[in-house]
């Protein structure tokens, strides 16, 4: 009776493990992916720090098999990105369509007063902050930030700063310049960063204030100049650390960080929303991303969940509070 004993306790453990093994199988047959591949949707030009992010971010999704199918970036910029925006909001409960995003999430509906809330879609992650940079001309006459914002008051009205959109972060920015040293640019808007540069590469416009990635082929080439990191610290990286705060630069400490994150569309479940966290986390913690992130001057800044949101939440505050300021918001 007691092998008996023995022999059936072992056989319940045996079945008591295959049951448990059968769970732990089924529930990971049943954790969500895509079953096709999945719009990742730009909402900005081509060329600028969005539309390089997405398709860099993309193919390394392929490369470590974090999706059985690809990541299919699209651009949708029209609106000052409305346009991308808007084709989210509309594709509700479709758990294949993300969206990386910036600081238009919040300014192009404040600006155009478009349907639009950046709560009209699921959160993702928060994966970086940008960086802004006040650029010359490499064979304009001025060396330091100090000198130019200096001409640039001499002769309100004259010198053009080229941005992307109207009434964007970069025209923020401008309009931020022009309170806090008492001057007034030509503001000339475009349809992306990465025009932008190349129009101040072509003398077009007299400053730019790009994202590091949008200047920096550029920088490199000795074709612009960078006077100043918008920020009250320097960018902390190889090469960019060599940049002078605006504070350093001029005396006036001035600060500006973009959003660089991913959002789904509306109505996914929280499963879907999970998938996603987990392959943007496993792509900042590939070798491939810390070089992006040195390369084109971004700080690293993970964030999801609440704690995201809540930041989301801020910084839409700080957003409308600037644009107020500045006289950028839509006329009612």
């Amino acid at each position: 009776m007691k092998k008996v004993s023995w022999t059936v306790r072992i056989v319940m453990a045996m079945v008591c493990s295959l049951v448990l093994m059968s769970g732990l199988s089924i529930d990971t047959a049943n954790a969500w992916e895509p079953t096709k591949p999945v719009e990742f949707i730009i909402p900005a030009g081509s060329g600028g720090g969005a539309d390089v992010m997405a398709r860099f971010i993309s193919p390394l999704i392929s490369k470590y098999k974090l999706s059985p199918h690809p990541f299919i970036p699209i651009n949708k910029s029209g609106g000052s990105g409305g346009e991308g925006f808007m084709y989210v909001k509309g594709k509700n409960k479709n758990p294949h369509t993300i969206i990386i995003t910036l600081d238009n999430l919040f300014t192009t509906p404040l600006k155009t007063g478009l349907p639009f809330n950046w709560k009209d879609m699921t959160p993702v992650v928060r994966l970086a902050l940008d960086y802004f940079v006040l650029w010359v001309n490499e064979e304009a006459p001025y060396k330091t930030a100090k000198e130019y914002l200096e001409a640039v008051k001499k002769e309100p009205g004259k010198f053009m700063m080229g941005g992307t959109g109207s009434g964007q972060e970069d025209q923020i920015i401008t309009v931020q310049l022009e309170q806090a040293f008492g001057l007034k640019f030509g503001y000339v808007p475009f349809k992306g960063g990465g025009k932008v540069a190349v129009e101040l590469v072509g003398k077009h416009v007299n400053s730019t204030v790009n994202n590091p990635a949008e200047g920096v082929s550029h920088w490199k080439a000795k074709r612009l100049r960078a006077l100043a990191t918008i920020d009250n610290e320097r960018i902390k990286l190889p090469l960019w650390d060599t940049i002078p705060t605006m504070k350093e630069a001029t005396g006036v400490d001035m600060s500006y960080m973009m959003l660089r994150g991913i959002f789904a569309a509306p109505g996914i479940t929280k499963e879907q929303q999970a998938y996603y966290v987990n392959v943007m986390k496993k792509v900042s913690e590939t070798s491939e991303w810390q070089d992006y992130i040195s390369k084109f001057g971004l700080k690293s800044a993970f964030l999801t969940g609440p704690d995201f949101v809540k930041w989301l939440e801020e910084k839409e505050k700080t957003t409308k509070d600037l644009m107020t300021k500045g006289n950028l918001l839509k006329k009612k």
